[in-house]
């Protein structure tokens, strides 16, 4: 999801330099099209330049480009994303027997436990949320499909970020250092590190309050035939009505039950 504080498109960890494999007109049509969000749905062309970096000749050609090839839309000076749009994002999810598997168990398990349940791949330094079934609003953001959340202070993240080797996971905090959220939100990266470390053994994750106020989430992974953890699962709900022993009690076996078949049914697809 995009930071609300940060007027620009924030670039990947690792930018590629240009060079013959690097298409760099492509980076920046993508660039632009990141630009726009549900604190940006419609934008200027300077407004556009401004975000992304660009000159306004530059944003002013790929936006062109982009309403030519029907993604963006114009009316008057403001451009937004057209709902063709959609078709990048699904391109991926359709590609993937995962979450065609995975939505019929979290409905059933979302029947059950009465609370939300979500889906989510490790991209960076953020979780990417694939699928969603909601129950009651929990958080004051928006999440759906495509939504964005930093790892180091989610269950879900937790639990993939527990899966990297150690040089990665350095490199990773070290780009992008963890980030104060609540009074609870664990930023001293040794310390994330011990909390990591369990997370692999125990093969759960348990947050309380460090992404938002209120919020209490148990995350398990969903594995690959080769045993890697390609995704993250999670239950979330608000500490006042389910505090984080009750969940652990309660919705845990039920979670890794859920992630558990989940995984065999994708190792039996794939």
């Amino acid at each position: 999801m995009p930071d609300h504080e940060n007027p620009t498109v924030p670039a990947p960890a690792e930018a590629p330099r240009p060079g013959d494999t690097y298409v760099q007109s492509f980076a920046r049509g993508l660039q632009v099209i990141r630009s726009f969000s549900a604190q940006a749905p419609q934008q200027t062309l300077s407004e556009v330049a401004q975000r992304t970096g660009l000159t306004r000749a530059g944003a002013r050609r790929i936006l062109l480009t982009l309403e030519g090839l029907g993604y963006v839309r114009s009316n008057g000076r403001q451009f937004s994303l057209a709902p063709r749009i959609l078709d990048l994002g699904f391109a991926y999810l359709s590609s993937l027997p995962l979450w065609n598997l995975a939505e019929p168990v979290m409905e059933r398990l979302v029947e059950d436990v009465k609370e939300s349940c979500s889906a989510a791949v490790l991209d960076g330094a953020d979780v990417v949320y694939v699928l969603r079934i909601p129950t009651h609003k929990i958080m004051s953001i928006n999440l759906g499909i495509g939504s964005r959340l930093p790892a180091y202070c989610t269950s879900m993240g937790r639990t993939l970020l527990a899966e990297l080797d150690g040089r990665t996971l350095d490199q990773l905090l070290q780009d992008v250092p963890p980030v104060r959220r609540t009074e609870r939100t664990i930023v001293d990266t040794a310390a994330l590190k011990e909390q990591l470390v369990k997370v692999r053994e125990q093969g759960w994750c348990l947050v309380d309050q460090e992404l938002e106020e209120g919020l209490v989430s148990l995350s398990a992974p969903i594995r690959d035939r080769a045993g890697r953890a390609i995704a993250a699962m999670n239950i979330s709900g608000q500490v006042n009505r389910t505090s984080p022993a009750y969940m652990v009690e309660n919705f845990l076996p039920k979670l890794r039950a859920a992630a558990q078949d989940i995984s065999r049914m994708l190792q039996h697809k794939s």
